[in-house]
């Protein structure tokens, strides 16, 4: 698969990860090539750290992994949503999902 299409724009691309059963936005983070490539490749989410500059296996550290159910690009083509079995926690602060601040 031809993934250039995908990075005409700049060199990461979001990526809004969905938990498959339950439709709640876990997370997001971005995907550089290498990344979606693993992630297509292995099955589960790969990522690129801005703050680490660095590939990082969701899970890896924590046992939390997202097994990839499917992956869809918008309608540009710069930005993915991926949908996920989550396992454990997507949060790094041990939330289920990143997005539980409510803010109104």
């Amino acid at each position: 698969m031809d993934l250039d299409k995908y990075f005409v724009k700049a060199e990461l691309i979001p990526a809004i990860i969905q938990e498959e059963a339950t439709g709640e936005v876990l997370m997001l983070a971005y995907m550089n090539r290498e990344s979606l490539q693993k992630t297509l490749e292995t099955g589960y989410t790969w990522f690129w750290s801005r703050s680490r500059s660095e590939l990082w296996n969701k899970g890896a550290t924590s046992g939390h992994f997202q097994k990839v159910v499917k992956v869809f690009a918008d309608c540009d083509d710069d930005t993915l949503l991926i949908t996920v079995e989550q396992t454990g926690a997507a949060c790094h602060t041990g939330s289920h999902s990143c997005f539980y601040k409510k803010l109104k």
